[in-house]
């Protein structure tokens, strides 16, 4: 017996960074990359992890204790009651890339809890796999919003807020996002944490930041439901100006940002923890391989095309 399960990744539209603390955050799944994970019975005993994308071949009671898939086996077991642990292989498999925004470690979880509780012939819903893989978020970045695990646990656009219930929105018309991977690995935590430190030093001032930030927020979600690209294409340049400010930008980022509104693109900005990783620009499906080609002569990495639909 065998179960499998998979997550798709997702992508920040916009209220990164500030969504830490309190303010809103669009988010919309990434289907074209996904984590998979197959659950199923061994004859050895103990619980084997292979995760060849990660050099990752092991026996549970081998890892520490934090660590994410060790922690994800855990709680999982812990919260279902099973004990002894059975004899099982776990495989995982992922083509989301590590520490670039589109949030390969939540997707892991999220698979990973919903083959694990399967075959145990405990399916969590996705109340409890939303909140169990929060959990193991705090593990990946410390002080984690929350977004990244509730946009793939759901695979649908949201409107996330800490503490408040979760809305998702739909688009008054379809627009292409266009994701450039500056291939430079930059773990949320570290920005995180760094954005943290400029708070602490001048509260109200960074209040104000995050103050404007969800104003932008709020205005982007009337825009894409009213299909208002232009308006969209112009809070996404002045939320980068932002992320900016807060420093979490790199001079890779702002080359793709820079190169993608020169192609044509309606707005550009950084996704995600910033420093590296991903960016994001609007277009139009007429332009939308004008731009990804922009972005691959500048430098990026990978580019994936997504449709908000």
């Amino acid at each position: 017996m065998s179960c499998k399960a998979s997550a798709p990744g997702k992508i920040i539209l916009f209220g990164e960074h500030a969504v830490v603390y309190g303010r809103p955050a669009l988010a919309v799944p990434v289907a074209q990359v996904h984590a998979d994970v197959e659950v199923s019975g061994s004859t050895r005993p103990g619980i084997w992890i292979d995760a060849p994308g990660i050099d990752l071949h092991a026996e549970l009671k081998t890892l520490p204790s934090d660590h994410p898939l060790a922690a994800v086996v855990h709680n999982l077991f812990f919260i279902l009651h099973i004990d002894p642990f059975p004899s099982i292989n776990i495989s995982i498999d992922s083509t989301i890339p590590v520490a670039s925004g589109l949030g390969s470690g939540a997707a892991v979880s999220v698979a990973l809890i919903r083959a694990l509780s399967t075959y145990i012939g405990q399916p969590l819903p996705d109340e409890g796999v939303n909140e169990l893989a929060f959990e193991i978020e705090k593990l990946h970045h410390g002080t984690p919003s929350g977004i990244d695990n509730t946009v793939i646990t759901y695979a649908r656009p949201v409107y996330y807020a800490k503490g408040r219930l979760l809305e998702t929105f739909k688009a008054g018309i379809p627009f292409f996002i266009i994701i450039g991977d500056t291939g430079i690995l930059a773990p949320t935590r570290v920005s995180v944490g760094d954005v943290r430190k400029l708070w602490e030093q001048d509260k109200d001032r960074w209040e104000l930041v995050f103050n404007r930030v969800g104003e932008i927020v709020d205005r982007a979600r009337t825009a894409i439901e009213r299909g208002d690209l232009k308006g969209l294409g112009e809070l996404m340049d002045q939320d980068h100006a932002l992320l900016q400010e807060m420093t979490v930008s790199s001079p890779e980022l702002d080359t793709l940002v820079m190169a993608a509104r020169g192609s044509g693109a309606l707005g550009a900005k950084l996704s995600g923890g910033g420093r590296g990783g991903n960016m994001i620009a609007l277009a139009l499906p007429e332009t939308s391989g004008v731009v990804a080609n922009a972005l691959k002569r500048a430098g990026a990495r990978r580019v994936i095309i997504t449709k908000v639909e």
